[in-house]
């Protein structure tokens, strides 16, 4: 009989981190599961949401490359307060199905933790329920716009939009049973910080 894994959620405000310590917690031999990776792969050529949202939306949405055109989608959301709404009810069974088919393998590869690594924890009533642990990882709001500002080459007011369409930080916080406070940490104290904590979920 395989035993159950500990299911730890995993999420951050963007330039926090969190996927470097996703990435940590998978070599101290996690499960991990990247919910973002899952919708992306769903909405690319050949995924399963492509013939939905074109049946759905029409073609004009699916580009050439065959996988669903962002540019078209965004305008169309902007536009119709409906279309997000229409194009989550395609997208979002599919990657709870993925979730969980992804899920049930790790386990069955004798994973002790399983850590779901989703940007919209804290948003998602759905997720906490599910969830044994959540894991934030943190960082100041200056911190955050500098780091995002440096690999994307936004401008400080753009990542501040992105920012505010997430989860408020103090929201996030709330959510947390463990907080990362990844501010000023080195990539190796971050490694050092992470195979602490890791040991409280079994790794």
């Amino acid at each position: 009989m395989t035993r159950s894994p500990l299911r730890l959620g995993l999420t951050g405000g963007i330039g926090s981190g969190k996927s470097t310590v996703a990435g940590m917690l998978a070599d101290l031999g996690a499960g991990v599961i990247d919910a973002d990776a899952i919708s992306r792969a769903t909405t690319a050529a050949g995924g399963a949401a492509i013939p939905l949202i074109q049946a759905q939306f029409g073609a004009s949405f699916i580009g050439g490359d065959g996988a669903l055109n962002r540019n078209r989608m965004r305008q169309e959301v902007f536009s119709d307060p409906q279309a997000k709404s229409r194009l989550e009810s395609i997208i979002h069974p599919l990657v709870g199905q993925q979730i969980a088919a992804q899920a049930h393998a790790l386990t069955h590869a004798g994973k002790t933790c399983l850590v779901f690594d989703i940007p919209l924890l804290v948003e998602s009533a759905h997720w906490r329920k599910t969830l044994q642990r959540v894991l934030v990882v943190d960082c100041l709001p200056a911190t955050q716009i500098s780091r995002v500002a440096a690999r994307s080459g936004l401008r400080a007011d753009e990542v501040e939009k992105i920012m505010a369409a997430q989860a408020s930080r103090g929201r996030r916080l709330a959510a947390a049973d463990t907080v990362l406070f990844n501010d000023v940490l080195s990539l190796q104290d971050l490694a050092a910080v992470v195979r602490e904590i890791g040991q409280q979920f079994g790794l």
